[in-house]
């Protein structure tokens, strides 16, 4: 093999191309970094892309933020002259992001062979855009590499040809074990235990109502340990408009942190609430305890072998499953199969074999 391309779109999207591109580069293969600039995030500094070892991209399209279809129609347009120019022999997705259905799709289209990492998970529920970005990708996609097994299954289920499945693990946890070492708390938080705390779905921080029911809540949990909070400046806005009184002291709003200090507050963590899927693996890999505040997930192994409990919008639920875990009654989870730190060399090993 003497060329692939890596698109990405979304600063999780760097953390499962690290562990990918420096396999590759191992092997010696050329490679581009595409950055649709589909999310800006402003913790992408210098000092981001040193921490996860690859270089910054050789090209970003700055794509900015749109409704799904602008953003997918702009990202499309703006990928394609760059496929043409730089002939990939594989151009390799990440995740479930807008960035990696229109990669796939503009692939598709110009005969390009396209591996798609993080393929085969499944939420079962089309209100949600990544389910359907999930879907349509591994339809087109000619490599799907798999984190866990469930999604060998529900790609079989699907009526993909099995040669095209490939289990190799998660690429996530690479780059954790990778960078685990480096994890440090920012200074002055989590002098004291404390519970993590994360939201970013529009249908828990967009809805004023579920909002207040979650915040109320959290408030309640607070009384009895310290809670942190990052959080993003929408979610800091609506809250003000929400004119919330008689939050506890214990309840600790900070503006978000970089990855490698998230990882450290997440390490130490009595328990993690959040709504992220990406958190749900991490946390199940520290055996660290997770309330994940969604109906499904797209990651089940994290509830059937790891750490992770999905508590909906029920918050009766989640306040009595919160008060288990902080009473030392959580249940105990075990790490899934090849969640070892191994993933991007078998992504490597696959495709150099592959394409010779």
């Amino acid at each position: 093999m003497n060329k692939i391309l890596h698109v990405v779109g979304a600063r999780p999207n760097f953390m499962k191309v690290a562990p990918v591109h420096a396999a590759f580069a191992r092997c010696g293969v050329r490679q581009i970094l595409v950055h649709t600039g589909q999310h800006y995030d402003a913790f992408m500094s210098d000092i981001f892309f040193q921490q996860l070892g690859i270089p910054e991209p050789d090209y970003n399209l700055s794509v900015g933020s749109g409704s799904h279809a602008q953003q997918t129609a702009e990202i499309m347009s703006r990928l394609e002259p760059v496929i043409l120019e730089t002939k990939p022999e594989v151009v390799l997705v990440y995740g479930d992001v807008n960035s990696t259905i229109a990669a796939a799709l503009v692939c598709s289209k110009l005969l390009v062979p396209i591996g798609h990492v993080e393929a085969g998970l499944r939420s079962f529920d089309r209100t949600m855009p990544e389910e359907v970005n999930r879907i349509l990708t591994d339809r087109v996609a000619d490599y799907l590499f798999t984190p866990s097994q469930d999604g060998d299954e529900n790609l079989l289920r699907e009526g993909v040809a099995p040669e095209k499945i490939s289990f190799v693990g998660n690429v996530m946890i690479d780059t954790v074990i990778r960078l685990l070492p480096h994890a440090k708390i920012p200074a002055g938080l989590a002098e004291n235990p404390y519970v993590l705390v994360t939201l970013h779905r529009p249908s828990n921080v967009d809805d004023p109502k579920e909002l207040t029911k979650i915040l109320g809540t959290l408030n309640e949990i607070a009384a009895g340990i310290e809670i942190i909070f990052p959080v993003h400046p929408r979610t800091r806005q609506m809250m003000k408009d929400l004119s919330l009184n008689s939050l506890s002291p214990n309840f600790r709003f900070v503006d978000p942190i970089g990855y490698v200090e998230f990882l450290g507050l997440q390490q130490k963590a009595s328990l993690v609430i959040t709504d992220s899927g990406g958190i749900q693996e991490e946390t199940t890999f520290l055996g660290v305890h997770c309330l994940t505040v969604r109906e499904n997930t797209e990651r089940p192994v994290t509830v059937t072998i790891g750490t992770n409990k999905l508590v909906g919008r029920d918050m009766n639920l989640l306040q009595t499953e919160a008060q288990k875990i902080l009473s030392g009654k959580g249940k105990k989870g075990n790490i899934p199969p090849l969640w070892d730190g191994k993933s991007g060399e078998r992504i490597a090993a696959i495709l150099t074999s592959d394409m010779r």
